[in-house]
């Protein structure tokens, strides 16, 4: 018995490439449905990795859980931290990092200079703060927050307890020492220092009950002179910082000047 050989007519050769494409469009339409939803899932991920504290309270926890060694949180005098800048003037941190809760800064219309923080804003909208993470810049500290009460950065609010150790900013000499007074009560002084490394402007920190040997002429070294105590500054006025540290805000306020003549 003979059998005669059959050929697949064009027609039934279109037809199975066609079947083979569909195949193939359907495999690729299964992988990135898959690769999708792999992305997604990991975005989800990453926010509720970075963010996921944000629906809890606004009060943060102490800086110290984040930046400061054992041995820096036992320390009495400030370690070495500049928080901000302006010109080659640095302004470093005024209490033991121990002590710190929180740093903000908030604009101002008295007349003082704006500051440059160093750090990174903590407080930053959320696709700032997911790119500043995907870009590996999100690390960087001290972190400080942007205060209600003006949108610039005339101001530095350096968070702790009260009675906690002030020491001065920067090195330089007292200049003047005044007493503060908010809403007829008092609430420690005003200590104006000029730094030598810009003796142009005057930085006056607030909101400190000097020590006695504290006076007009008195040389300070910046972390390492003690100017007084932090006072309960709170409990006269409201602080804007109370929304992002304990102790109802209580921080100790420095601002910069451009001259003793411009000083309010």
């Amino acid at each position: 018995m003979r059998y005669r050989a059959t050929m697949a007519s064009p027609r039934s050769r279109q037809a199975a490439r066609l079947r083979d494409r569909r195949r193939r469009a359907q495999r690729r339409a299964r992988r990135l449905v898959l690769l999708s939803a792999i992305g997604a899932l990991g975005v989800v991920t990453l926010l509720l990795t970075a963010f996921g504290s944000s629906g809890s309270s606004p009060v943060a926890s102490p800086l110290a859980a984040e930046t400061v060694s054992s041995e820096d949180a036992a320390a009495v005098r400030p370690r070495p931290q500049v928080l901000a800048t302006i010109g080659n003037l640095r302004v470093q941190l005024p209490v033991a990092a121990g002590s710190l809760t929180a740093i903000g800064f908030h604009g101002s219309s008295d007349g003082a200079l704006a500051l440059q923080p160093v750090g990174r804003q903590a407080n930053k909208g959320i696709l700032a703060r997911l790119w500043h993470r995907i870009a590996g810049s999100g690390k960087e500290s001290p972190r400080w927050y942007q205060l209600e009460g003006g949108a610039g950065t005339e101001e530095l609010d350096v968070g702790a307890a009260p009675g906690t150790d002030v020491y001065a900013p920067v090195q330089g000499s007292v200049v003047a020492v005044s007493d503060l007074v908010v809403g007829g009560k008092y609430v420690g002084s005003r200590i104006d220092l000029r730094p030598s490394q810009s003796p142009s402007v005057m930085v006056s920190v607030l909101h400190v009950q000097p020590d006695r040997v504290i006076a007009v002429g008195t040389p300070v070294l910046a972390a390492t002179s003690k100017l007084g105590r932090l006072v309960n500054v709170a409990a006269v006025e409201e602080q804007a910082l109370a929304a992002h540290a304990p102790h109802d805000g209580n921080n100790v306020s420095i601002a910069v000047y451009p001259s003793p003549g411009s000083l309010p």
